[in-house]
């Protein structure tokens, strides 16, 4: 493999944030996969993308705003799903609906070109810093050490919310801290992978690995491997064929996807 692309440090950056966005991204994907809040991740991106614009919208800088719309929506589907006594699901529409709502308006409001609120939702990989690197390996670290050590009380949240709170696990506050860390890990993912295509690399490299396995430790390790390899190898792809690297880290995700369901034991 010709390693001449490491002498440039905007594809270093582009290989450790796709990596670490990969595995940030899955961790975050088993929770929404195995719990099916898959479209939490449309959500969340959105809000994100929303706060940025607001950002944007008032000369403010759009990482801190968009981070802080990210987990009040997290904060707010929770609640609103646990008090309205609606599913999941439904909370997640109606955040999204308002989300899509503050996003067309600030957008209406911007004046002159639109690029910097485009690189938002698109993303740009190939022209992260240094600082979005490091932002995306704490997400990544918190995302793993959180597993690591409280893996017993997410397994029983997430295979089954109700009876884990019977048994007198805190499953609201396991609820409310995985909703938290999806929102973390959208934000950061904003500047690299963009608030549309972040949703293919939250849902894809965790639903490739329940194709393959029934235990959920495997399932968070080759959910890490999947979303790594998806963006290490889509970053590949663009400096050799010259393409977006930000679509082909999402079609290589959805590739990888399509033969663990063809290899898939479970068929």
């Amino acid at each position: 493999m010709d390693l001449s692309l490491l002498d440039h440090a905007f594809m270093r950056h582009a290989l450790a944030a796709g990596a670490l966005a990969g595995v940030a991204c899955a961790m975050a994907g088993v929770f929404a996969v195995l719990m099916r809040l898959t479209f939490i991740g449309v959500c969340l991106a959105h809000a994100a993308f929303a706060g940025g614009l607001t950002a944007l919208a008032f000369g403010l800088p759009a990482l801190p705003v968009a981070l802080a719309a990210s987990m009040v929506s997290a904060l707010v589907i929770g609640p609103l799903a646990d008090k309205g006594e609606i599913s999941p699901d439904t909370a997640v529409g109606v955040v999204f609906s308002a989300m899509i709502g503050v996003a067309v308006l600030c957008m209406g409001l911007m004046p002159g070109p639109k690029t910097e609120a485009l690189n938002l939702f698109w993303g740009s990989i190939l022209t992260v810093r240094q600082a979005d690197v490091w932002l995306l390996a704490g997400v990544a670290g918190i995302a793993v050490l959180g597993v690591a050590l409280f893996f017993k009380e997410i397994q029983a949240v997430a295979c089954h919310r109700a009876v884990a709170a019977a048994v007198g696990i805190p499953a609201t506050a396991v609820f409310y801290a995985i909703l938290v860390q999806t929102g973390l890990t959208v934000t950061a993912c904003l500047p690299s992978v963009g608030g549309l295509l972040v949703y293919s690399l939250l849902v894809s490299p965790a639903a490739a690995a329940y194709q393959l396995t029934y235990s959920l430790r495997r399932m968070f390790l080759l959910a890490g491997l999947f979303g790594a390899a998806s963006g290490v190898g889509g970053v590949l792809l663009a400096w050799h064929m010259d393409v977006p690297a930000g679509a082909a880290v999402v079609l290589l995700s959805c590739a990888l996807f399509l033969l663990a369901a063809w290899l898939s034991p479970k068929r």
